[in-house]
């Protein structure tokens, strides 16, 4: 992934990690039938880890330095697009000027079943914090070479975008109209997230594409010194997205995600783009592997058996609903826990003055009694 060969190893050696979670006191009804149904999703995929995975460098659909050819007509496999330049240290996707956009996108199809992407960035530039924009994406879609205006790229687009958000646009826009964010539900940007769409989906750039992600997480990415680093990987159905920008060579969670299915024969690609603030975009390397799983030869026929029956033709996401679900769940919970507090405490005390009447008049008979 890096550009040593050394860094590239050390973060080839990192597992996939299982999706985190989080502990509460009480949860909502429909939240535990949530989590139920992922954790049996869950459990269906986490039997494919137990098997020893091999990793194959496909340079076909790699980019690396000198990037020798790329951009030329019939002597890369690598096309850049709007705004794009090459250096001797990076593909620049933009520079650090307003209303940019650029690309670089794959000439050919992936017709891998199982990949795992490790891309090499940067993101720096002379604004401040939250002046700064408007982010980059890497691409696995049907489409390429597309302008638009989803990180430089098309909106309604069919296959995987994840995306590198540096800017807060719903943010800025309640504060606007002086309104805020419950501390539930704030992000700290620059922000990863994922989406997959079908070609009829729209990526909500006001709201910074929440009511479509998959999940994501807060990376500081912009200005470091150091190497920064993004970690895409499909294997078996299971989207699994991690960063390392912390200069410690260790991955840590982004998403991890079951159930995602994508056609074959998409294509990869950058992008990035600026408005009226900016930032470099670059790409230093985009290095993809070929997973494979050692296995027996009854498991290899079974597999196939199974991809001839299911083959997948519109990119998608098993149990969607539940997931966003949980998503909403999680941000009212703060809401859920208050009130179910609160009339668990007036049913206690409502219980307690009813006891209190009830031991009164009985008290009261039993001394009738004696007279």
């Amino acid at each position: 992934m890096a550009a040593t060969g050394s860094s590239s190893s050390q973060h080839r050696n990192h597992n996939s990690p299982l999706g985190s979670t989080t502990k509460r006191k009480t949860m909502p009804f429909k939240l535990h039938w949530a989590i139920i149904c992922l954790i049996l999703t869950l459990n269906g995929s986490l039997a494919d880890d137990d098997h020893e995975m091999e990793e194959f460098l496909k340079r076909e659909y790699s980019l690396t330095k000198p990037y020798q050819g790329v951009g030329s007509l019939g002597s890369s496999h690598w096309e850049l697009m709007g705004d794009a330049m090459v250096t001797t240290e990076q593909v620049r996707l933009t520079p650090d000027m307003q209303s940019r956009q650029g690309a670089v996108w794959s000439r050919m199809p992936c017709n891998l079943q199982d990949w795992e992407m490790q891309v090499h960035f940067k993101i720096h530039g002379q604004g401040k914090k939250n002046l700064n924009g408007d982010g980059m994406a890497i691409w696995y879609t049907k489409e390429r070479t597309q302008k638009g205006p989803v990180f430089g790229n098309m909106d309604n687009f069919t296959g995987l975008g994840v995306f590198l958000d540096t800017y807060p646009n719903e943010e800025k826009h309640l504060e606007a109209q002086k309104k805020r964010y419950s501390p539930r539900t704030q992000r700290v940007f620059p922000f990863v997230l994922a989406m997959v769409g079908n070609g009829s989906i729209s990526y909500d750039h006001e709201r910074d594409g929440r009511p479509t992600e998959l999940g994501g997480c807060s990376a500081m990415v912009r200005n470091l010194k150091h190497d920064t680093f993004l970690f895409i990987r499909y294997f078996r159905r299971r989207l699994t997205v991690m960063i390392d920008v912390d200069g410690q060579h260790e991955w840590r969670d982004c998403l991890d995600i079951p159930g995602v299915r994508l056609p074959l024969g998409y294509y990869f690609g950058a992008t990035a783009i600026t408005g009226d603030l900016s930032d470099n975009h670059d790409v230093v390397s985009l290095k993809l592997y070929q997973l494979t799983v050692l296995r027996g030869g009854k498991e290899e026929e079974e597999e196939e058996e199974e991809e001839e029956e299911d083959e997948i033709t519109i990119p998608s996401v098993d149990n969607l609903e539940l997931l966003r679900l949980g998503e909403v769940e999680e941000g009212s919970s703060g809401i859920v826990l208050f009130f179910t507090i609160l009339f668990s405490m007036l049913g206690f005390i409502f219980l307690l003055v009813i006891g209190l009447v009830v031991y009164s008049q009985w008290n009261e008979s039993r001394r009738k009694r004696f007279y």
